[in-house]
Parts: C-alpha cells; sequence; structure tokens
C-alpha cells in the first residue's frame, strides 16, 4: 500500500494499517504533495479537501503496480459550531483501483494549535510562541499574510525565531507569525491524525453483509428527532443509512445517540 505523503504522515498511518489490515506500507516519494496547495498559501488549493486528497492517491498510483494508495488532507479554520475556536478538519482516504472503491473518513477537532497574527515587537512575538505551544510546535515567519517574500518555515528555535523576526522588522517594519500546520512539525496534528488512521481502518474492516465488500459506512445522517414537548421534528440526528458501494444494500441505524426525544432546548419550535 502506498502512502502519499512528504510529511512523515506514514510514521504514525503505517503501524495502524500494516498491524491491523496485514498490508505492508511504502512511502510514495515520487510525487509532490505540495503542489497540490501549502498550508502557508504560496500555494493555492484549488481542489476541495477530498479532491486533494484523491489527487494525491491518483498521482502517487500512477506508473505504478500497487492498486491501494492512502492519502490525509487537513483544513483549519474556526470551528462550524464553536465559533470561537479553531478546527482541525481531517480526511483519510484510502484508494482501492483493483476493486474500484473509495474509503474515506473526516473527523474534526479543536485540539490544534493553529493561529496567525502580525507581530510589531518581540514581546507579541514572544507571546504568540509560548500560546502555540513552540518551540515542540514550529512557525513560520513572513512579511505579510499573502506575502511570501523572505518566508522561512519550520522555525524550531529561539534564536532563529528571533534572527528573521528582526531581520523582517528591519528590511519590512512588521512581520506575520503562523503556526506550521505541516503533520512533521506539529505533533497535535500528528496525533489527530493518528486517531483518524484508526478510525479509518476499522471503517475498512466493516464489511457489507450481503457482498462482503470493505467501507460499509454511514453515507446519510438524517434528521429529525422529535422534540419530547412537542413531538415536532428537530434538526438533531433521527437515524443512520449505512450504504455498501458495490451493491444495493443499505442499512438504517435508529437513535444512533441513544435517545429517542430531544430536549426542547435545541427545538425551533419551543425555542425559535
Amino acid at each position: 500500500m502506498l502512502i502519499a505523503t512528504k510529511h512523515e504522515k506514514e510514521k504514525v498511518i503505517a503501524p495502524i494499517l500494516e498491524k491491523e489490515l496485514g498490508v505492508k506500507c511504502v512511502v510514495s516519494s515520487d510525487f509532490d504533495t505540495d503542489t497540490l496547495g501549502t498550508f502557508a498559501g504560496e500555494v493555492e488549493r484549488t481542489l476541495d479537501p477530498l479532491g486533494t486528497a484523491r489527487q494525491k492517491c491518483v498521482h502517487a498510483l500512477s506508473d505504478t503496480t500497487y492498486d491501494l494508495a492512502i492519502a490525509s488532507e487537513g483544513s483549519f479554520g474556526p470551528h462550524p459550531t464553536f465559533f470561537f475556536s479553531y478546527a482541525d478538519d481531517e480526511i483519510l482516504l484510502l484508494v482501492d483501483t483493483l476493486n474500484d472503491i473509495e474509503i474515506v473518513v473526516r473527523f474534526l477537532t479543536t485540539e490544534t494549535n493553529f493561529n496567525a497574527m502580525n507581530v510589531t515587537s518581540r514581546k507579541s512575538l514572544m507571546e504568540f510562541a509560548k500560546a502555540t505551544r513552540f518551540p515542540s510546535h514550529a512557525l513560520i515567519l513572513k512579511r505579510s499574510k499573502d506575502d511570501f517574500q523572505d518566508m522561512k518555515k519550520g522555525i524550531t528555535n529561539w534564536e532563529t525565531l528571533h534572527a528573521h523576526f528582526l531581520f523582517l522588522m528591519e528590511k519590512y517594519q512588521t512581520a506575520y507569525v503562523e503556526t506550521d500546520m505541516r503533520a512533521m512539525l506539529n505533533p497535535s496534528r500528528m496525533n489527530f491524525i493518528e486517531k483518524v488512521a484508526e478510525k479509518l481502518t476499522a471503517k475498512i474492516k466493516t464489511t457489507c453483509a450481503v457482498c462482503n465488500t470493505p467501507g460499509f459506512g454511514i453515507t446519510v445522517v438524517v434528521e429529525g428527532l422529535p422534540c419530547e414537548l412537542c413531538n415536532l421534528p428537530t434538526g438533531s440526528t433521527l437515524s443512520y443509512i449505512y450504504s455498501c458501494q458495490k451493491c444495493d444494500f443499505t442499512k438504517e441505524e435508529k437513535y444512533p445517540n441513544g435517545k429517542t426525544k430531544e430536549n426542547p432546548m435545541y427545538c425551533d419550535v419551543c425555542n425559535p
């Protein structure tokens, strides 16, 4: 199985897949995944996260005899529900060209150090660095958010951080600092990728009851859990629909969160 990465994600992905699936993992080094987009922004990501992960797999498999490839893609920004928190949104995708299937998992966490800001003083730079878990988590310094001239990535020591900050201040009178979200320089992200790899492995091992195809999983989340006061449907989850990619078999799991009614505080009628 090929792992399409240049950021050492194989360190947490390969041991799980090899142990649980009995495969031998090899890192694909022929394709530069940064050509599909970088976190610092000097290469814009033009595809959505799933499409980007898929392209990583496609490029890794091209001109090889392998039929299995795995890739991940992360996105960082405000949490969709907790608006004042940042989130790491990770996708992990397995492409199986022999059986013509894709198995994908996607999970979200607020356990991330993702952040960025303009800095004009050494004090504010140090405060930012400490808040974002530097030096165990690397930083990036550049002139401004969208100016990549004189950008320095992968900073992991105070001496380099201070030296490049002084260089930018002397040259531009301003600097922009951001967390380096590449997995090999961000232990928090690497730890989360490991957890997502465990989720992917569990999904791969879940097979269709009819045709035994791997990856039998949730394809539809049905809303409409009734309010316990007015009994009208709410936006909360009523059931999950599981589907097979190869045959027409589906299965519905009602009340997956262990409750048959929803609190009226989550009802648009009782609590508009």
